[in-house]
């Protein structure tokens, strides 16, 4: 049998972590590693438990969410954990700072329960969660901050198709609403949004997001 994904609980509200723990433990494969109440404590339990998943709460106190994701995940972090920040805030400047500090995903806590159990089976399998909406209002509050200055790069190493795709995945577009934009399937999504990934030397599709804002790909 497949071990079950271990998940790390980081919210400072009792009632909040209870609830999730509720929710994670009555699936058959997740289990709760363990929970804890503010971003330091997260970041030494992660290394005693060792997570597949680290469920993130961003405002905590001692060390907030975002500073514990990239301690976790952020660049240069030799053993990164994958991170699921789950907050009530939405149009936020913190959605953009997590997303830069390395998290793999990001969801609000009024999402149904069903959504949670998925977004953390899908950043467990390596891949990345960023619910379309929070994408579309990242986009209309930050562009110009994320947007370069000079351009685009004229040397960014995809074919004009994979730029089409990107430029659908950082407007928020679900594989399967690319498909249905440009006609083709999904596993030609699939594909071409892994080829994405790997000339860009990208980890996963929320550092596409990022990269397509950076490169000025969207307007």
């Amino acid at each position: 049998m497949t071990e079950p994904v271990r998940v790390l609980i980081c919210d400072d509200q009792v009632l909040i972590r209870t609830g999730l723990a509720t929710i994670i433990d009555a699936q058959p494969d997740l289990e709760v590693a363990g929970e804890c109440g503010d971003g330091r404590t997260g970041v030494e339990l992660a290394g005693k438990v060792r997570p597949d998943v680290v469920v993130m709460d961003i405002r905590m106190p001692v060390l907030d969410g975002i500073a514990a994701t990239r301690l976790l995940a952020g660049a240069g972090v030799p053993h990164p954990v994958k991170v699921l920040v789950v907050t009530t805030f939405n149009l936020d400047e913190y959605v953009y700072e997590a997303l830069r500090a390395g998290a793999s995903g990001f969801l609000l806590k009024d999402a149904p329960p069903d959504r949670l159990l998925h977004g953390i089976r899908t950043v467990a399998a390596g891949a990345a969660l960023l619910d379309p909406d929070v994408t579309r209002q990242l986009v209309g509050r930050y562009a110009a901050r994320i947007r370069p200055t000079g351009g685009t790069d004229p040397d960014i190493p995809l074919t004009p198709r994979e730029l089409e795709v990107l430029r659908l995945i950082a407007e928020g577009l679900s594989n399967s609403e690319i498909a249905a934009s440009l006609v083709i399937s999904r596993e030609t999504v699939k594909t071409f949004v892994s080829r994405i990934l790997t000339k860009l030397g990208l980890r996963d599709r929320v550092q596409a997001v990022v990269y397509a804002y950076r490169q000025g790909l969207v307007s």
